[in-house]
Parts: structure tokens; C-alpha cells; sequence
């Protein structure tokens, strides 16, 4: 895959997440102006604010450096991030409070754009490490292990006129250009006698990452590197593949057509908090009364990445009043991976045929 995207890099780390990411944009951007504005000692600063000491990072250099934005610009550096699966949030995407902000990939993720999530290592639960974004990205967003910390490959490379960047000859951010080896265009290109799109070749790749056939077969691979991804020579089965990684592209960024009417309704009366999570007999209770219901057990159990993604989504919510939209946006969730479950069949059904003859990687 690194082949196939040049310009690729670790999701960014903020070392202190609860300060600089929130759910609430009103709520973020006011905790920084009162931080940016406190007159408190380092040591207040730390306790006030709940954040942790780290080596390497001083609270009163990030003070400073926060003093030339006005209050009325703060907004200007909150940008949405992809946190967890189907869970974006807010950050404050500024070098003063995030650790390691990888401006270098994740800058392209601020425009238009689509992004590739997997990892370089894997536990041995097997593969789940596959996840579209349109955001920038923390560095866990489909893994909760240190040493399976995600990668983020975008599709599209936007022109800088920092002439330190991508783009020596640009002068206008206005420009992009596909993040994909312009060998892999002509080899393609050859096989097929048309030119194959960069989204095209994105969701093939999709796709590819989403068959259980080739999660199995390539396990052992998959534990320690990159994976690898088989090109078909047959130009209908390239395109075939294509097009179901296209509906997973949507089912996942939640904008499929395919997600209404939802298949999870929410039933019972009480408050909408969460509380204690129980599952039985396709049903999710967040309490005592009320719960989500026609969640099939094999789409409670669904992973991604290092997160059984139904209920990752609700723990991380724990204590919290769901309103109207999270209950809206839990039950696009879980249709969203019913409809992942029936697609990852068919890709299977086609799998095979892919890797009867392939590109020879050593041509590219």
C-alpha cells in the first residue's frame, strides 16, 4: 500500500486528548480561550485544566505560543477528527497543545478528500484495520493498541506555496494532484486500455481490504506489515470490485442512501443516559428501561480495528444523555455495518477470480 500512496504517515497524537478534543465545538473552543486568557501559575495551570506533566512539552511555552492568536481566531484551528469508528469529534489542531500534529499528511485531509486508515502491525485478533476518512485523524482511530498505531493514506496531495512542502513549482493552494504511483496509472492503464480514476483505484483497494477471504488467507502477513494489495489484470473484475468498495466508501462515511430506513430503532422510556450496556436477544439496553433493538449479534460483535464497534461507540458515551442525533447517528451505525456484513459476501463471491492472474508488483 505504501507503493500505491507515496505520501502517507501516522495519525496524529495530541498526549492530552481530553484538553484538546471534544464533541461539543462551543465547549473546546471556550476551554481555550480560558486557558490562552488564565493568569494561573504552571502548577494551577496543570491542576485546573486536568493535564498531565510530560517530558518535552512545557505548559507555559504552549501559553505563549497561543498569545499572538485573538480570541475572535481561536475558531479558526478547530477542525473535525476522525477519534474512533464513526466517531468524529473536535479538535484544537494547534502545535502548541497537540503533540505530534503530522501537518506534513494531515494537512491534505482539510480540504476535499478521502483517506485510507490501516495499520503497519496487528494484534492476533486478525485484520479489521481498514477505515475510510475525510478528516484528519488521531492516532488510535482504528486501534486501541500502542503498537498498532493506525497510518493515514489520503487519496489527494493539495498544492502549498511553502516552497519547503510536496509542491516546489505551486504558488496556489487550489491545486491537487492523486496521491498514487504514476507507475501504477500506466501499468493499469496498459492492462485495461482505459485509464483507471483515483477513486476507482481507492475503492478497489477498499474493497480488497474488506474481503474475509483475503483477510484470512494473508493473516499471518498482515500480523507484521503493510498489507499488500492484489491487482486483478481483468479490467470487469477491477471494476466490479470498484464498485462494492464504492458502497462500503458511503456506508462508512454514513452518506449511503442505503441507510434509511435504519434497521436499529430506539424503544423504552427514561432519561437517555448510559448507564450500564447489555446485550440480548438483538437488543442493546444503555439502562434499566430503554434500548436499541434489531442489532443482529453478528453486527454487536463487528470490529474494526482493535473496537467491537457497537459498543465502543455507547461506552465511550457512558453517563452522557444520548440526544435525538447520537440516537439517529447509533442506529445509521449499525446499519452501516449490516450492510457491510452482506456486502463483504459478495466481495468474497468475486475474491477469488481477483488473484487468478494479478500484477506483478516488481513491474511497478
Amino acid at each position: 500500500i505504501t507503493v500505491v500512496f507515496p505520501l502517507n504517515g501516522v495519525g496524529m497524537t495530541t498526549a492530552r486528548d481530553s484538553f484538546v478534543i471534544d464533541r461539543n465545538k462551543n465547549a473546546l473552543e471556550n476551554r481555550i480561550r480560558l486557558f490562552k486568557n488564565s493568569k494561573y501559575s504552571d502548577d494551577d495551570l496543570h491542576e485546573f485544566f486536568q493535564i498531565n506533566k510530560k517530558k518535552g512539552w512545557g505548559i507555559r511555552k504552549a501559553w505563549n505560543m497561543l498569545q499572538s492568536i485573538s480570541d475572535s481566531d481561536l475558531s479558526k484551528f478547530i477542525h473535525p477528527v476522525l477519534y474512533r469508528p464513526f466517531d468524529v469529534q473536535w479538535i484544537f489542531y494547534h502545535d502548541a497543545v497537540v503533540w505530534r500534529t503530522v501537518k506534513r499528511v494531515m494537512r491534505h485531509m482539510m480540504r476535499e478528500n478521502l483517506g485510507l486508515l490501516t495499520c503497519r502491525q496487528q494484534n492476533k485478533v486478525g485484520f479489521y484495520h481498514a477505515l475510510v476518512c475525510e478528516n484528519i485523524v488521531e492516532s488510535c482511530a482504528v486501534s486501541n493498541r500502542t503498537r498498532e498505531i493506525n497510518y493515514l493514506f489520503p487519496l489527494y496531495l493539495y498544492a502549498s506555496a511553502d516552497k519547503n512542502e510536496m509542491f516546489e513549482d505551486d504558488t496556489t493552494t487550489s491545486e491537487r494532484q492523486p496521491n498514487i504511483s504514476s507507475e501504477l496509472f500506466d501499468k493499469l492503464s496498459q492492462l485495461y486500455g482505459k485509464n483507471a480514476s483515483p477513486e476507482e483505484i481507492f475503492y478497489y483497494i477498499y474493497a480488497i481490504f474488506y474481503s474475509d477471504i483475503y483477510r484470512t488467507k494473508y493473516a499471518e502477513f498482515l500480523k507484521t506489515d503493510f498489507p499488500r494489495i492484489p491487482f486483478t489484470k481483468a479490467y470487469n473484475l477491477f471494476s466490479k470490485m470498484a464498485e462494492y468498495g464504492e458502497k462500503l466508501v458511503d456506508l462508512h462515511l454514513l452518506k449511503s442512501a442505503e441507510l434509511d430506513p435504519p434497521v436499529a430503532k430506539f424503544q423504552g422510556e427514561g432519561d437517555n443516559i448510559v448507564a450500564q450496556l447489555k446485550y440480548e436477544e438483538e437488543k442493546v439496553y444503555i439502562n434499566k428501561n430503554q434500548y436499541f433493538e434489531g442489532i443482529k449479534k453478528e453486527v454487536w460483535k463487528y470490529q474494526i480495528g482493535g473496537y467491537q464497534v457497537c459498543s465502543k461507540w455507547l461506552k465511550d458515551r457512558k453517563g452522557r444523555r444520548l440526544s435525538l442525533d447520537d440516537i439517529k447517528h447509533y442506529c445509521k451505525i449499525v446499519t452501516s455495518l449490516q450492510k457491510t456484513i452482506e456486502i463483504q459476501k459478495v466481495i468474497d463471491g468475486i475474491y477469488l477470480e481477483v488473484e487468478k492472474e494479478t500484477v506483478e508488483w516488481g513491474d511497478i
